[in-house]
């Protein structure tokens, strides 16, 4: 009978890992990497409404600034001198989005990356994690901030997963890349972990249940999006699973009845409660914009819904007590976030990489 291995998440390197978040957000990256362990110091981000959320629920503190300004002495005095460094970041990715048809090389967001590769470049940090839409690793600027990685003697791996395989409940696929100056990385992969399949109803299915343009009184960001009346009846015709194209036909828009419409049936849906979820965009909260109608219940999912279907905590605060809540803004920088447990798993990558760099110097070290 085979000798059962050690689970590979029990490892714990002796040196501390600390981290920098470049475009940070609302901290989905930095809350997962600090839940494994790592000790996040600094979070960048050039939109104001970020701050708060990020500093309320990380360890890290927030600088408001433009990337494209920002220095290497700005981010290394808040990494210790004794510690393994760390640079992580995701760089807007609507540049690269499949919803994105007009971006080219003329939209600033595009060299975002390269003024990532620079910081790398100055600062020399032994570790880095980059994650972004798939779409980037067809464009020759991932090309070359791979290769500055390379030429910068770092080994690097990248891939592109879809985090339902990691426990999330949403498809979403994603662009990951790890680099080290340690020796080989990769990404852990879902049997490493062990981790099991998670679906919109073990993630929502517990919530108050709300009506369209209610908000739930012991949370306010349970709240969903009001629906006229046409759209009212739509979502009741809506099956989970479903697409316009179950409705009547007095009840279908008149752009889909047109021949160029009829190829996006992902729109005016209602999610699965045993699958996982489609993937939350900016624009999660409008039963119109995607598969984003509740599998029941007569509305789109609330902003607090869609956080959880991005794996952040049910306590998770977006926006300080009391203040008005713009659905819109907390929409875009939820939609926007790298999901806590992609976070996580990108977190216990880099710990066991680095525990076991620190096994191997040992044994070396016996050799000698």
């Amino acid at each position: 009978m085979p000798r059962k291995r050690k689970p590979i998440v029990e490892v714990k390197p002796k040196r501390k890992i600390y981290a920098v978040d470049l475009f940070c957000g609302a901290g989905g990256l930095t809350k997962g990497l600090e839940n494994e362990g790592i000790d996040v110091r600094l979070g960048i981000d050039i939109d104001p409404a970020c701050e708060y959320p990020y500093t309320e629920n990380t360890n890290s503190k927030f600088l408001l600034k433009d990337v494209e300004k920002l220095t290497s002495d700005e981010l290394s005095k808040h990494l210790r001198k004794n510690g393994i460094k760390l640079l992580a970041g995701c760089a807007p990715c609507q540049t690269f989005s499949t919803y994105n048809r007009k971006a080219d090389q003329s939209d600033k967001r595009w060299w975002l990356l390269l003024q990532f590769a620079r910081l790398i470049k100055e600062l020399s940090p032994e570790l880095i994690t980059m994650e972004n839409v798939p779409s980037l690793i067809d464009q020759d600027v991932f090309m070359k901030f791979k290769q500055d990685l390379i030429n910068a003697n770092y080994y690097v791996s990248y891939k592109i997963v879809n985090c339902a395989d990691y426990g999330i409940p949403q498809h979403r696929k994603r662009l990951v890349l790890l680099a080290s100056k340690l020796g080989e990385i990769e990404l852990l992969s879902p049997s490493d972990l062990g981790v099991r399949p998670k679906t919109v109803r073990d993630a929502i299915f517990n919530l108050k249940p709300i009506n369209a343009g209610e908000v739930y009184i012991n949370d306010p960001l349970h709240q969903s999006s009001t629906l006229s009346d046409k759209n009212l009846l739509r979502i009741k015709s809506s099956r989970p699973g479903g697409t316009w194209r179950d409705w009547n036909d007095d009840l279908v828009a008149d752009c889909h009845k047109k021949k160029s419409g009829k190829t996006y049936p992902s729109v005016y849906g209602r999610m699965v409660w045993d699958e996982p979820a489609p993937t939350i965009t900016t624009q999660y909260y409008g039963f119109g914009n995607g598969r984003f109608g509740h599998p029941e219940q007569d509305r789109a999912i609330s902003l607090r819904e869609g956080a959880i279907l991005q794996s952040f905590p049910l306590d998770y605060r977006f926006i300080k007590p009391g203040e008005p809540i713009s659905i819109k803004a907390i929409g875009r920088m939820i939609g926007n976030a790298v999901p806590v447990k992609l976070g996580e798993v990108i977190g216990r990558s880099i710990i066991v990489h680095v525990a076991n760099y620190e096994a191997a110097m040992r044994n070396n070290r016996r050799l000698v």
